[in-house]
């Protein structure tokens, strides 16, 4: 890979994307970017805590918000978690998508990040059809998937006590019944809110 950003591939029967159910999805707004291995985006505890809480959330369980101004573009958390390999995660959480809860989070082609396993706040940060953040996978310049990254970045400039959000936009390769629309219910309370966190499918050529 060289450097630089390039947009996710659509080719690949997923994309890197949050909530990962054993189906694979695409995160359609999600873009990659190669940078060297020694690039270091990680924050002290004293400034996380300056910049974001997590709480209850009126959208979904717990939330993370923001307490301080955020300038568009700023990189805000690294989503982090146990990685496991893709059989790994469907070994341990093979459901199809029954459960409309998951926090994990594909990577790339060979890993998943599980942060039901050594997580953190990102795991709290909850989907909106209209966000303010992002996920960009920063991938490493080494080649290793290993070492690959999962960044949340702000869109747009955020205000202290905004709920901060991402698009989750997964695409499940299974029917999108009104049963599975209905377990992933979107609640964000967006005038632009769909209804789900699923994304319609791509029509084939």
């Amino acid at each position: 890979m060289g450097n630089g950003l390039r947009m996710a591939g659509v080719i690949s029967s997923y994309r890197p994307g949050h909530h990962r159910p054993r189906f694979p999805f695409r995160l359609t707004i999600g873009i990659i970017v190669a940078l060297p291995d020694t690039a270091d985006f990680s924050m002290t505890q004293a400034s996380r805590a300056r910049r974001f809480v997590a709480r209850r959330s009126p959208i979904h369980g717990n939330g993370v918000f923001a307490v301080s101004s955020i300038a568009c573009g700023e990189h805000i958390i690294q989503y982090k978690g146990k990685l496991l390999t893709q059989a790994e995660a469907d070994e341990l959480y093979g459901d199809g998508g029954e459960t409309g809860h998951t926090f994990l989070f594909t990577l790339n082609d060979d890993y998943v990040i599980d942060a039901n396993q050594q997580g953190n706040s990102a795991r709290w940060i909850n989907h909106s059809c209209t966000p303010n953040c992002r996920a960009v996978v920063e991938e490493s310049a080494s080649g290793d998937p290993r070492r690959d990254k999962v960044m949340i970045e702000a869109i747009r400039a955020i205000e202290p006590g905004e709920e901060l959000t991402y698009d989750y936009g997964i695409v499940l390769d299974v029917p999108h019944t009104a049963r599975l629309k209905k377990r992933w219910a979107c609640r964000c309370g967006s005038p632009e809110c769909t209804g789900t966190l699923l994304k319609p499918k791509p029509r084939r050529a």
